[in-house]
Parts: C-alpha cells; structure tokens; sequence
C-alpha cells in the first residue's frame, strides 16, 4: 500500500504539523512501493538513452523527467518538449531562452546530452540528482492533495533559495519568480495583490512587486528576502492572506479579524 502525505489541517497550524512530521513523511513517502518501482525503472531505462527520441518515447521517464522540473502535465506535449530539448540553450532564438517559464531552459540545459550534436550520454549524478528532485515535487503535491496551501509553501520554501541563487540580475530574479507559479501564488499573496495584477504589463508587474516588498518587508532583494527567517515569515503572512480571502466569503471583517489575531496569538 502507498504512503500518502497527511496535513490535517490548514494556515499556521498545520504548517507546524508539517514541518515537525516532514522529515519522517517524506522518507516514509521515498520509500513506499511505488516510488521504489518508479526509481528503479528510471534508473534501468535512463542510463540507456541517447537521444531525445528515446527520452519522449518512454512516458514513464518521461515522466519523472518532467516531474524533477516541475513540468509533469506537459507529459502529453511531447513534441513541444522535444523542440525544447532538441534546440538546446545556446542558441538566443532557442525555444527555452524564448519561453518565459524558464523551468524549460532548465529541462533544456539538464537534457543537452540528448539533443542533436550531444554527447548522448548522462553526466554522472544526473539520473540520481532527477530522481530526488521528482520525488520532492511528488511529495509536495502528495501534500497538496490533503491541503493545496501547504504544497505551495513547500514548493516556496524550497524555490526561492534556488532562484536567489541563480547568477543574475535582481530583476532577472524577480521575472524566475514570476516565471514560477507555486513561489508567484505565495509570493502575491503573501503582498496583498488583487487579482487583477495579472494583467499588467510584465515590466509593471516586476515594479510592483519590488515596491510591495520593500513596503512589507522591508527589502526588495531576492538574496535577502530567501533567508530562512524571511522565508518563513513570507510563507506564514501567505497562509494569513489566505485564510483572510477564504474566510471573506462568510464572515464578517470583525470576526476574520478575531480569527487570525487567535492564530498567532
């Protein structure tokens, strides 16, 4: 029988539940029967491949590929992904440069043993590296299943330390979080923004944010902002926001009050 991640509860409190148990929930998670049938198929099938014909030709590493960049429900769009994988990344006019989701450029940059002119052959490390990747992103979503805000604080949590982290500009770091929709949802969230900041102009959206965290948090710095105390204090203002906007519906703004003045009380 497979292990699923529990969160009994949403907002604050089971944010603690998680973080105390998801140690002992994402081992348990790593080694259920299916993730270990997943692994080993992967690992056999893998290390066989030389082209990027081999890779979207096996759904279930397909899969797995997919699922390490956070990009599993392209599993269908094989052919897109293999234009992503075959036209590399140093090309400027190469699919994945082009895309503003730049979780493409990484799949592109990490499968370039498979495009055309490769070496067809895997780094050392890579088949493990995408295995413990698609097994976090599993596990986040596992935990989604039981509580959706708890997958998006994971999925931040673990994100913005690798943005801050990438070697580029402030702005070109605020367009990666943009670019990812877990760490964007937190992130806009977590600063108030009304839905209809979506529809700004991209360059606008970016001048926005940067001025709400500053005004929120005091800096608008990814470096700074992906500290661990800070990260923690964005997710847990995420899990207050929206508490708020969900319990909007049916109580008035005295009582939502209360409510949350109770949850960090």
């Amino acid at each position: 029988m497979s292990f699923q991640p529990f969160v009994p509860i949403g907002g604050l409190a089971g944010w603690a539940f998680l973080k105390r148990t998801q140690a002992r929930q994402e081992a348990s998670f790593a080694n259920s029967p299916r993730m270990e049938r997943v692994t080993q198929s992967f690992q056999r099938d893998f290390s066989a491949m030389r082209t990027v014909g081999d890779l979207v030709e096996n759904l279930q590493a397909l899969d797995v590929v997919l699922g390490a960049f956070g990009l599993q429900e392209d599993l269908e769009n094989r052919a897109f992904i293999r234009k992503v994988i075959s036209d590399g990344t140093s090309d400027r006019s190469a699919l994945g440069n082009r895309l503003a989701d730049k979780r493409y450029l990484a799949l592109a940059r990490e499968m370039a043993h498979l495009a055309p002119g490769g070496s067809g052959s895997a780094p050392e490390g890579l088949a493990d590296r995408l295995i413990s990747q698609y097994q976090t992103k599993e596990f986040e979503i596992a935990v989604g299943d039981s509580e959706e805000t708890m997958r998006f604080s994971l999925a931040f949590e673990r994100s913005l330390p690798e943005i801050a982290a990438g070697t580029r500009s402030d702005t070109a770091r605020w367009f990666a979080v943009l670019g990812d929709p877990p760490t964007r949802r937190v992130v806009e969230t977590a600063l108030g923004l009304p839905k209809e900041f979506a529809a700004l102009d991209i360059d606008d959206q970016i001048i926005r944010l940067q001025d709400a965290a500053r005004n929120r948090f005091g800096t608008d710095s990814i470096a700074e902002l992906a500290q661990p105390e800070m990260i923690e204090t964005i997710t847990r203002r995420f899990l207050l926001m929206d508490q708020l906007r969900a319990s909007q519906a049916g109580m008035s703004g005295a009582a939502v009050a209360l409510s949350l003045l109770s949850a960090t009380g």
